[in-house]
């Protein structure tokens, strides 16, 4: 399934039903009067945050959603039908924002999450609501309210425990793989990934869950490589994890241009808590590593973590500091599948 975390909608309710004016006669009814029907209520437009999506590639090849009107009015006090609602299903973790792209207007964090973003329109009053004492015959009914149209944006955040951020062949996905079940695309070229990956990671029969993104060059807030808009996907995390590929030049200057780029995207990504490691340590002579650590250690002012996604030296370490900070955080984490299954029974 192809990613798409952006989309532009066009939304528009229902207009309301008219109100009847109409009169009643029949055989043997001495006194008639007034019998024109309400009209029905437009339907809403609605969003709704649903399981089993983690993509808006449905609103790529539909973009406009109008809801019904409601029925007109008719005689004998007959009211017209309301119309249905239309829904829109996403992915938790999306916002939903003006045509300016800067207004939010809903942020469906939670599963189940309804909010109706285009009301649609009541319907007019018939005759037979207007009759008084004083006004025994009223011949005058209220034409139904329009509904409310407008274009909006589907932005998605994907809902992470930890996100992991690095240049590009760090070894980000390499360690997903690693950790869980996903199975993103691994190659020895930059850029292998080219849209965010989720991944279940377990932990001391515990779970969390850990979100890779695309890598960051210098640059990317001005839109150099992939740019930083997958960004984004690491906003929600409560920790991230930074690696550093040991292979590199200088494993100091890699980490401060990554800082460099996350200090420049803003929204507070800066001040999450972060944990810092050197990737590729199974490719490293004993003297690279001890060289890549110090100066690792010189600029991120922390004791840098030392991690093999191919051997899995360092994994088990990783994995619980990530769990710690979760914790800390106030996250819910998981149990385990295995633990959290019922113990079987005849």
């Amino acid at each position: 399934m192809k990613f798409l975390d952006e989309a532009k909608v066009y939304v528009r309710s229902g207009d309301g039903g008219n109100g009847c004016i109409a009169f009643r006669r029949e055989k043997f009814i001495e006194h008639g009067g007034p019998s024109g029907g309400n009209g029905g209520r437009g339907g809403d437009v609605v969003v709704v945050a649903v399981d089993g999506l983690n993509t808006l590639i449905d609103y790529r090849y539909q973009q406009h959603f109008k809801a019904k009107s409601g029925g007109n009015g008719m005689g004998k006090d007959r009211h017209g039908a309301g119309s249905d609602d239309v829904v829109l299903k996403v992915p938790v973790g999306t916002q939903v924002f003006e045509d300016d792209r800067e207004t939010l207007i809903a942020d469906l964090t939670d599963l189940g999450q309804l909010v109706t973003i285009a009301k649609g329109g009541n319907g007019g009053f018939g005759n037979a609501h207007f009759k008084s004492s004083t006004n025994r015959a009223p011949r005058h009914a209220n034409p139904g309210q329009e509904g409310e149209e407008r274009w909006l944006w589907l932005r998605l955040k994907l809902i992470a425990d930890a996100g992991v951020v690095g240049l590009p062949n760090a070894g980000k996905s390499t360690f997903l793989a690693a950790v869980s079940a996903a199975k993103p695309k691994i190659a020895d070229y930059p850029f292998t990934t080219l849209a965010p990956q989720l991944g279940v990671v377990e932990s001391d029969g515990r779970e969390f869950v850990l979100a890779d993104i695309p890598g960051l060059i210098e640059g990317a807030h001005e839109g150099t490589g992939l740019g930083d808009r997958f960004l984004g996907h690491v906003e929600r995390c409560r920790v991230l994890l930074h690696l550093v590929d040991g292979n590199g030049e200088h494993a100091g200057e890699d980490y401060k241009t990554v800082r460099a780029e996350l200090e420049a995207y803003g929204n507070g990504l800066a001040e999450k808590p972060e944990i810092v490691a050197l990737s590729k340590a199974d490719s490293l002579t004993p003297e690279q590593i001890k060289q890549q650590m110090a100066r690792l250690k010189r600029a991120a002012k922390k004791s840098p973590l030392l991690l093999s996604s191919a051997s899995g030296a360092g994994v088990p370490e990783v994995k619980r500091a990530l769990l710690a900070i979760i914790d800390a955080q106030g996250g819910t984490t998981r149990k385990s599948a295995r633990e959290a299954a019922p113990a079987w029974q005849p």
